[in-house]
């Protein structure tokens, strides 16, 4: 039996220009592995280059320089084998005929996608199920929500039960609950076979947070950082950050700040509760987490007592804005459409800037 590729996608020196004036150049020489059973994310403002890659790594546009494969296929020669294997769903897209009704129109794609009759309407069936509409079943397509018609849109992506799922912006324009759901489907998914791999692109932070084992930050074509969620935070993170509540503290803040390894300490903003029972509460920065011990003794020397304390920690907002310099609408969007094609051959002298790679993938074989 064939062993099954070490990775879900390996990506070495990729680029691709957009013949405009001046030239677009949309990725410029990224490398990237992914390894199977992985949910990774992509973050960048509009025109980074997140969408250009996965239309390379799903067929659909061709790379100006580099190598890309999926589940060990090359994305130029092997199209067929990587589009049997693959899927893609698009946040906000309208695929398919609004007159149709929802498991007409799965069954429609059910077809394209080469099942057979009796396959396709089972399996069109069950995925109705599987997303939760049911009570749409027999409804036109062109009266579904948004949120109804993008679970629908995932159920299309899931009919030829692909090895990997590529996801672009999948909860683009839902409300909170129809988001949640869309992420609940989207784990429920990939848990239920072994080695099931999602590559996501959000501008969502706290999607990518709560979905991402990895998380690759693009800007200009480039790879800023790569790493799990918790290893991106720790590289902005250089103080510890705790928020403190005491019953008294003789002196203020003042007290506080002179203590070994304070780096500061402020007076911090109760909450109701807090002022409710007359608690002080405080903003401290420590050098290092091995200071709160001396801290924490030198207060109870002085009478003081611990109520609260919650340590706060980087999001991946403050890694975003720290690396990119920017957000994400500061950026015109070069990604949807290509003007003109490539016009810089298949070498390329531009060197990319170094990546933080923070860690490696890891993962189980496709089932």
């Amino acid at each position: 039996m064939t062993e099954p590729p070490l990775r879900a996608i390996e990506v070495r020196g990729l680029r691709r220009v957009y013949r405009v004036k001046p030239p677009v150049v949309a990725l410029d020489g990224i490398d990237l592995d992914v390894a199977p059973g992985e949910l990774f994310g992509l973050l960048g403002p509009n025109g980074a280059g997140k969408t250009t890659l996965i239309k390379i790594l799903t067929t659909l546009l061709l790379p100006s320089a580099g190598t890309a494969r999926v589940f060990g296929f090359d994305v130029e020669r092997e199209t067929k084998q990587i589009r049997r294997i693959m899927n893609m769903v698009a946040g906000g897209e309208q695929s398919g005929y609004g007159i149709l009704v929802v498991h007409e129109q799965l069954w429609m794609f059910s077809q394209f996608y080469g099942l057979s009759n009796r396959d396709g309407r089972r399996r069109v069936d069950e995925l109705i199920e599987a997303v939760g509409l049911e009570k749409q079943r027999d409804q036109r397509v062109s009266t579904l929500s948004t949120g109804e018609r993008q679970k629908m849109n995932l159920a299309r992506g899931l009919l030829n039960d692909p090895w990997i799922l590529f996801l672009d912006e999948p909860t683009l324009g839902l409300d909170v609950s129809a988001a949640r759901s869309m992420r609940e489907l989207i784990l429920a998914w990939k848990a239920a076979v072994p080695g099931r791999t999602v590559l996501l692109t959000t501008h969502y932070m706290a999607e990518a947070d709560q979905l991402c084992e990895r998380i690759a930050i693009v800007d200009h074509g480039r790879i800023l950082a790569i790493g799990t969620p918790a290893e991106l935070k720790r590289l902005v993170q250089r103080e510890s950050i705790f928020r403190m509540e005491l019953d008294r503290l003789e002196g203020g803040a003042l007290a506080l700040a002179r203590l070994p390894g304070v780096v500061s300490a402020s007076a911090a903003s109760a909450a109701d509760d807090a002022a409710d029972r007359q608690v002080v509460v405080m903003n401290l920065v420590l050098e290092a987490d091995s200071v709160l011990g001396d801290v924490v003794g030198a207060l109870a020397v002085r009478g003081s007592h611990i109520i609260g304390l919650r340590k706060s920690e980087p999001t991946l907002e403050d890694v975003f804005v720290e690396l990119v310099g920017r957000g994400f609408e500061e950026a015109d969007e070069q990604d949807g459409s290509d003007p003109g094609g490539p016009i810089d051959g298949r070498t390329s002298s531009d060197a990319a800037r170094p990546s933080h790679q923070v860690g490696e993938p890891t993962g189980d074989g496709v089932a």
